[in-house]
């Protein structure tokens, strides 16, 4: 079975501004010293976290839909994050999943934060993803999405062997973001990936990073603290498999359907 090897960047970012944040970006991947298979991106990377969609919002045929599949065949790496889209004026906070041929799968934030009003801007979505890539299933979904452990649960119909969040996960609530990133890895018997910014949004609001690669014990592979960067890391398929082998917790979960699934 084969290794994957992951690259997440953890950043903060350029307040609606689009173009720059592409260019600090690609400052980041410009650091990767080897090949790798997964890039992850945080969640509105392009934006940070807004409510104002209605004049920071692209299209599938926008400049950062491009600039994604260009950085994937580039890089021959599936590259993901999340942006602002809308589609027949409705507006999304969508996750793009961009193949190095170009083809690209979404998803659309499920879990919309009602503290900050994004329900009243953003449309939900109602199917989640799991992709395969080079012999592993992915789940990738969006920041508030990591509070609701149903939805990220690992289905028998649906199994994934890593599961991943891009975020803007604010520092007031860092206990929540390490505490429930962990409890996902240990109850889905998976790998998980959180991807959080750094810095200040222009709302005031302050991200603490903590961007973290668990194995599916829970234990921590990879921590970024508070730092910027590009941060690399190779999941040993054995490793995984020799665990799963050992500790049959998901046979024993409860049986039950999803809506999407």
């Amino acid at each position: 079975m084969p290794d994957l090897t992951v690259s997440f960047i953890q950043t903060a970012l350029h307040w609606h501004d689009a173009a720059a944040n592409r260019a600090a970006l690609e400052q980041h991947l410009a650091q990767l010293t080897g090949p790798t298979d997964l890039i992850v991106l945080p969640e509105m990377f392009t934006t940070g976290f807004s409510m104002e969609a209605a004049t920071q919002a692209e299209t599938m045929a926008g400049p950062t839909v491009a600039w994604l599949r260009e950085r994937a065949a580039a890089h021959q790496a599936v590259i993901t994050g999340s942006i602002i889209i809308r589609e027949n004026d409705t507006y999304y906070n969508r996750l793009l999943w961009v193949r190095p041929d170009g083809r690209l799968s979404t998803y659309d934030k499920r879990h919309l934060f009602t503290l900050a009003g994004e329900q009243h801007v953003y449309t939900p979505g109602a199917t989640r993803l799991v992709e395969q890539w080079r012999g592993w299933c992915i789940c990738p979904l969006v920041c508030y999405d990591l509070r609701f452990p149903v939805w990220s649960r690992n289905q028998r119909s649906q199994p994934y062997d890593l599961l991943l969040y891009v975020a803007n996960w604010p520092a007031v609530r860092r206990t929540a973001w390490t505490t429930l990133l962990r409890a996902r890895a240990i109850e889905n018997v998976a790998c998980a990936l959180g991807v959080n910014r750094i810095g200040r949004d222009g709302l005031g609001h302050d991200y603490a990073g903590e961007s973290a690669l668990l194995d599916a014990r829970g234990n921590y592979l990879l921590e970024a603290e508070n730092q910027p960067g590009i941060f690399t890391h190779t999941l040993r398929r054995a490793e995984l498999e020799d665990f799963r082998a050992k500790f049959t917790a998901l046979s024993d979960a409860d049986p039950f359907e999803l809506p999407g699934l």
